[in-house]
């Protein structure tokens, strides 16, 4: 008897279920956006700065 081919088949790799809301190349992120990292680092120190006052 063969029993590696029993039970349950294996599902489909490489393809989500579902898309991002997010995803890079919809009109909430496109491609040629460049994310702005001294934006992310003013709200980093911000978040921080908050952290410590409370």
């Amino acid at each position: 008897m063969d029993y590696k081919a029993a039970g349950a088949p294996k599902p489909a790799k490489g393809k989500p279920r579902h898309s991002e809301h997010n995803a890079r190349g919809t009109e909430k992120n496109p491609l040629n956006r460049k994310d702005d990292k001294s934006a992310l680092l003013a709200r980093m120190k911000a978040a921080a700065d908050k952290d410590k006052k409370a």
